[in-house]
Formats: C-alpha cells, sequence, structure tokens
C-alpha cells in the first residue's frame, strides 16, 4: 500500500472532542463545508493527519458513511510528540488536514471473524463489528485493557446491538492476553479469520498462539503502526552515503546510525515524516539519480524495482550518492 499525503491533503474541521478514556481522545473530524462530505471509508480504514508540524495516522473508528471521520488517539507517553499536541492543543473549529482514507487492513468474509484488540488498538475492530453486525455474519470482539478507565470508549461499546458479542478482559482481574485469550484461538476452522491490533507485544503473542494452535498465516491479520525496538534500531543501520536535494544542489553525508530523514531536516531541509519506520509511506520522495537500498514495507517489488522512490525514514543506499527530488 502506498501512501501519498501531499497528493491526497484535504482540509477538515474539528466538530467535537469527547474524553474517550483515561488517556484517550475521541475527535470527530468534518467537511469544513456546511453540508459537505468527506470521502467515504471502508472498516478497517485509516488517514494521516497533519496538525501543525505534526503528521501521524490513525484508524478510522467507524466505516465514515456518513461523510464525517472519528478518530480515537492515546496521548502516547515518552512518545514524539504528535498525540501530545492533539490531546493539549486541538480546539474545537480547529482545521486540520487529512489524506483520504487508506487500507492495509481490510476484512476478509469468512464463516466466523474473531476480533482481538487491546487499548487503543480497539479502534479499527469496532468498525470491523459494525459492519459485520450489519452484514449478519458470526463474530466476537475481545477487548482487552488495562481497567475500565483506560478502555477506550468502553461505555459506547457496551450499548451497541452486538454488546452480548463483546468479551472485555482486564489486566486488573487477571485476565490479560497470557492467561485469558478465546478458546476458539485453540481450533482453527478453515474458513475463519483472526483480526488483532493493539501493541506489539500482544499481537506478538496472540499470533504466536494462533500458528501453535494450527491458524494458517493467510487466516491472521493485524495493522502494525510500529516496530519493535530492534527491528527499528536496526533500518539505519549500513555503510555511509551521499544525499543531494536537487533544489538546492547541497549535499550531505548520511552516516550509519542515522536515516536520510534524520540528516535532512537537521540541515533545515523540510520532509513529510510520520511513523518514521518504514510501514506508512508519508516520506516517500521521488529519487532522480542513485539506486536506493529499500527497507520499507511500503512500495510493492514491482515499485522498488522502479527505484524512482523510496522511504527516505529507514531506507538507505547502495550507490555513493543519491539526489532526491525536493
Amino acid at each position: 500500500m502506498t501512501t501519498n499525503t501531499q497528493a491526497t491533503s484535504m482540509p477538515a474541521v474539528v466538530h467535537a472532542l469527547t474524553r474517550a478514556a483515561t488517556d484517550a481522545l475521541l475527535i470527530e473530524l468534518r467537511h469544513p463545508d456546511s453540508g459537505g462530505r468527506l470521502p467515504e471509508a471502508r472498516p478497517g480504514d485509516h488517514i494521516d493527519v497533519r496538525f501543525g508540524r505534526h503528521l501521524r495516522q490513525y484508524s478510522l473508528y467507524s466505516s465514515a458513511t456518513d461523510g464525517r471521520y472519528l478518530i480515537c488517539v492515546k496521548r502516547e507517553r515518552g512518545g514524539r510528540g504528535g498525540s501530545a499536541a492533539l490531546h493539549d492543543e486541538l480546539r474545537v473549529t480547529d482545521i486540520v488536514q487529512v489524506s483520504s482514507p487508506h487500507n492495509r487492513f481490510p476484512p476478509v468474509r469468512g464463516t466466523r471473524t474473531l476480533l482481538l484488540g487491546a487499548g487503543i488498538g480497539i479502534t479499527p475492530l469496532r468498525a470491523m463489528a459494525e459492519a459485520l453486525w450489519h452484514e449478519r455474519d458470526r463474530f466476537d470482539l475481545w477487548f482487552y485493557a488495562p481497567d475500565r478507565d483506560s478502555a477506550p470508549l468502553l461505555e459506547y461499546i457496551a450499548t451497541r446491538p452486538y454488546a452480548d458479542r463483546v468479551h472485555l478482559r482486564l489486566s486488573t482481574q487477571g485476565q490479560s492476553a497470557r492467561t485469558a485469550l478465546p478458546d476458539e484461538l485453540e481450533h482453527p476452522a478453515p474458513d475463519a479469520h483472526v483480526y488483532v491490533c493493539g501493541p506489539a507485544g500482544f499481537m506478538e503473542h496472540v499470533r504466536a498462539r494462533a500458528r501453535k494452535a494450527g491458524w494458517a498465516d493467510e487466516q491472521l491479520h493485524q495493522e502494525t503502526f510500529t516496530l519493535d525496538a530492534e527491528a527499528s534500531a536496526a533500518l539505519s543501520e549500513g555503510d555511509e552515503f551521499a544525499v543531494r536535494v536537487a533544489s538546492s544542489g547541497e549535499t550531505y553525508r548520511v552516516p550509519s546510525g542515522s536515516s536520510v530523514a534524520d540528516v535532512l531536516p537537521a540541515n533545515g531541509v523540510d520532509v513529510d515524516l510520520s511513523c518514521e519506520q518504514g510501514i506508512c509511506g508519508a516520506c516517500l520522495v521521488p529519487v532522480l539519480t542513485g539506486i536506493p537500498d529499500h527497507r520499507d514495507e511500503v512500495l510493492s517489488e514491482a515499485e522498488r524495482t522502479a527505484n524512482d522512490r523510496m522511504t527516505i525514514c529507514c531506507s538507505r543506499a547502495r550507490t555513493a550518492e543519491l539526489t532526491l527530488d525536493l
């Protein structure tokens, strides 16, 4: 899935802000023109949101058939400041820039669906649950949280017509993913699917248990916006190379342990960044000369072979120099 935030960016107005949990904020975005509608979205879609200098990706809390977007943002302690800015600075009537919806977490129809979400990872799964309910499909939604106060929008979910299919599991009651996974996960069915979203450790544990029980990889689906620390650090390792900015002609050295996205802003070159781990595509930049060492999870094999674009947050160079169309 390729993201081009600049090409699809559009304004949206903050219509409402609602406290969704101890550290979670529900943000309702609408078209800035009265009667206007934002592009329709599907279950599992996410959008890029730019607020000030921050560009971040958020799953949509609903399928957005009514022309508005709902996102739920957790304040990330020790993060890079994007979630904190939305919590502390965003106000009703503010204008933000959003992309059209993207989807790398599409639901697949089957005889049965298991949805497992932890914390803010419940967001895309709630949208899937709504769609599955309306389509009269068989599903169950397992919701893991430390306690009731930190479970995003629990009161709202509890009022939905499928509330009897929602299974809340709280760590404070000894019901973590390590002790309270659904029994159905131990009994794979050939036409069933498992969807998981949440912290990396939670998703890894669920997938490992499912594989051990015999689920095939094509039956297991997850949405990832961050990499583990070891994988993230490995992205920036490699030989030093030079990167040339076409518009200015300036050339900068990119040493091992640093990325193009580290070096260019440090030298006053403005670039778009979001995940900074090669999994969103916000930092894709055209390559004019040189051959990139692609390390992202965004470009297809054909797009990598073309070598005319690269994710500057993680990809490096196979040649001594790259010229970027910046």
